[in-house]
């Protein structure tokens, strides 16, 4: 089961082109999708480049399992 997530709305301008690009790359037809995963993608990417920068060099070939 998914987490509920809280949305909350907010007033701001953006690119309708980035959008619609976004929205293409995305595969979603919604332009809230497509920013809500855009910005999920990048959370996640910063979740990433923190975890390599505390282990730098720490971890041994092969301790990390692949999904």
């Amino acid at each position: 089961m998914r987490r509920k997530r809280t949305l909350k709305r907010r007033a701001f301008f953006v690119d309708e082109t980035a959008v619609r690009r976004a929205r293409r790359t995305l595969g979603v037809t919604s332009d809230g999708e497509a920013i809500r995963l855009a910005l999920d993608r990048v959370n996640e990417g910063d979740r990433f480049w923190r975890f390599m920068a505390r282990s730098g060099g720490k971890l041994k070939p092969g301790s990390i399992r692949r999904p």
